[in-house]
C-alpha cells in the first residue's frame, strides 16, 4: 500500500476498515491508524497523518459538492428548456 492513489480491497481488508470508510481516502486512513496503533492512541502523535487524511476527506467533499452543484444547474436548464 502507499500513500498515493487508492487502496485496494485487499489492503482495506487486511486494515479491517468498516465499509462506511471504505472511499477514496481510505489510503490515508490506512497510515493513520496503523501510527495510531504504533503509538498508543496518544492525541498529539500522527499530526501529520491526520492532517493527510482530513484534508483528503475535505478535497473529497467539495468534489461531491460541485458535482451535486453541476447536477442541480443541468436539472434547472432542463426544466426551464
Amino acid at each position: 500500500m502507499s500513500d498515493v492513489g487508492y487502496a485496494s480491497q485487499e489492503d482495506m481488508k487486511k486494515a479491517r476498515l468498516p465499509l462506511g470508510y471504505r472511499d477514496s481516502c481510505a489510503n490515508f486512513l490506512i497510515t493513520l491508524n496503523k501510527c495510531r496503533h504504533k503509538g498508543n492512541f496518544m492525541p498529539w502523535n500522527c499530526g501529520d497523518e491526520r492532517h493527510a487524511y482530513e484534508h483528503c476527506q475535505y478535497k473529497d467533499y467539495k468534489k461531491r459538492m460541485k458535482q451535486m452543484q453541476e447536477q442541480v444547474q443541468t436539472s434547472k436548464d432542463g426544466a426551464s428548456s
